[in-house]
């Protein structure tokens, strides 16, 4: 069976005047199904993209969903039988089971046509609107909030797919914005926003081709994929440095994201995709210029900062070097940009280094000269820092976690605005805001050694004690009897987040 015959359909669009009521028209009729007048009636109404039930109404694919058997795979659904959408990154409304067996059973130099039909559908698109509406965010140089868009979301949704049918879709520049860098004083970073319009397309994009992509990427590979993610390549790690590979290769790769050859990546997408307009999307997204206020640029390389699409595009650029790292037989774990080599012995280290040097070199990219090094994980009192924590060779030979001190900087650097000295909220309010950052801060890093975790709670509910103890006409930093007058238990009864105790009463559990 032809890929188009399964993922199929020309997707192109009428010529002349086309107004919504005709687009909508269309778009129910090519879904063969009368749930396709529900979604664009429930899409119209403001704040709800799908419907409460959109999920289970929504289907616009003329194929079954019980076509084709995949591999064995772990999510079952209600009767038991095998979920294959997990495993590959893929939303059910956008990728039948069919084509799902298609994807699996196709070698890897097979390519994919017809797409834009799929990224252009309307009960696609809708369902890119509901995720970034959930996700909210600023609105882009066109000033257009997601409330804005919400009130006709569905007119501007068909315009949308008019544009993708008719290849005419050009995306706005990328608004820059600049936000305190946490951890670092006075320093500030830039943030890209993309338009409400260009979210939506961008989500969809990434829901059609994602899957395409995710068949190929290597094993450790973590950031940024469907049922991975930071603590999966952390556990990697510790794995490793305790099965003996305790050579590492620490790799810092100078200013990634900019830096990525465009050229180079989009010969990468063509290799799995052969649909010229959506190959013109990719490129479309790559090329959106940046304005910072009145100035309007376009760069010359990496991926627009902010973009929807943007870390599957980092993935793919750096998937070639995860499978030559693989079949030379080393260790490696990565996160997006973020990778480490873990080898048994230090020539087999230096080796990796030297390839991963030559790999970037011929990528246009470059490492960092004094971020990248090798760390001999045998030696006390070496370390190194990867996703925010700190793997430390103690004296007693045992290799421990710690935080990154930049890592906790940066939650000390988001709790001080709220635990000024001068606040005149009460206390209860106060706690109450801080909160939600405490237990982000613990799910993140519960399994730091033993006496971290207490350091920050005393560390909080000292800056806590300086409220008070300013309320109190007294000057200087909490000390001495604050202790007795504001105890631990004072706190504990106002409701404040208690990292250590949350982790005793996590222990006592698994007991």
């Amino acid at each position: 069976m032809e890929d188009a015959a399964v993922f199929g359909g020309s997707g192109s669009g009428k010529d002349g005047v086309v107004n919504a009521g005709d687009l909508l028209a269309e778009d129910i009729r090519a879904s063969g199904c009368a749930a396709g007048v529900r979604v664009a009636i429930v899409a119209s109404k403001s704040g709800n993209a799908d419907g409460a039930k959109g999920d289970r109404k929504v289907n616009a694919s003329k194929e079954g969903l019980g076509e084709g058997k995949l591999p064995s795979v772990p999510a079952r659904d209600k009767q038991g039988r095998e979920e294959p959408w997990p495993s590959y990154g893929a939303e059910r409304r956008v990728w039948t089971e069919k084509m799902l067996a298609t994807l699996h059973r196709e070698g890897e130099g097979k390519k994919w046509f017809s797409l834009i039909d799929k990224v252009s559908r309307l009960d696609v698109l809708q369902l890119a609107w509901a995720k970034v509406q959930s996700n909210a965010g600023a609105c882009g140089v066109d000033g257009i909030t997601v409330e804005d868009f919400a009130k006709d979301s569905l007119e501007r949704l068909l315009a949308v797919k008019k544009h993708l049918e008719e290849g005419s879709y050009q995306a706005k520049p990328v608004k820059r914005v600049w936000i305190n860098k946490l951890g670092s004083r006075g320093e500030k970073r830039p943030l890209g926003i993309p338009t409400v319009r260009d979210r939506v397309v961008e989500t969809a994009l990434k829901m059609v081709i994602e899957p395409i992509f995710e068949r190929g990427f290597a094993e450790d590979s973590y950031g940024f994929r469907s049922g991975r993610g930071c603590k999966d390549a952390l556990g990697r790690v510790d794995e490793l440095l305790q099965s003996g590979h305790v050579h590492v290769v620490d790799i810092d790769i100078k200013g990634y994201f900019d830096a990525i050859d465009r050229e180079k990546l989009m010969g990468l997408v063509a290799e799995k995709i052969a649909d010229g307009r959506v190959l013109e999307l990719v490129g479309e997204f790559l090329k959106q210029k940046v304005m910072d206020g009145m100035a309007s640029w376009e760069p010359e390389s990496g991926t627009p900062q902010g973009a929807v699409i943007s870390p599957l595009l980092a993935n793919i650029y750096l998937n070639p070097l995860d499978w030559l790292l693989g079949e030379a037989g080393l260790e490696m774990v990565r996160y997006a940009d973020d990778l480490v080599v873990l080898c048994r012995h230090p020539q087999e280290a230096e080796q990796a280094l030297e390839q991963v040097r030559s790999w970037m070199t011929e990528a246009g990219l470059e490492l960092h000269p004094q971020k990248t090094r090798i760390v001999a994980m045998s030696e006390v009192g070496h370390h190194f820092d990867f996703l925010g924590y700190r793997f430390w060779r103690g004296k007693g030979g045992r290799i421990r976690r710690y935080v990154r001190p930049k890592s906790k900087k940066k939650m000390q650097e988001s709790i001080k605005p709220h635990t000024k000295r001068c606040s005149g909220k009460g206390m209860p309010a106060i706690i109450a805001k801080i909160n939600p950052m405490l237990k982000g801060w613990y799910g993140y890093f519960r399994h730091v050694s033993k006496g971290i975790l207490d350091g920050i709670d005393g560390w909080v509910r000292g800056r806590l004690r300086s409220i008070l103890r300013k309320r109190s006409k007294r000057k200087g930093r909490s000390r001495g009897l604050d202790h007795t007058t504001w105890s631990n238990r004072y706190f504990d009864e106002l409701g404040l987040f208690c990292l250590e105790q949350a982790r005793c009463s996590e222990l006592a559990g698994l007991r």
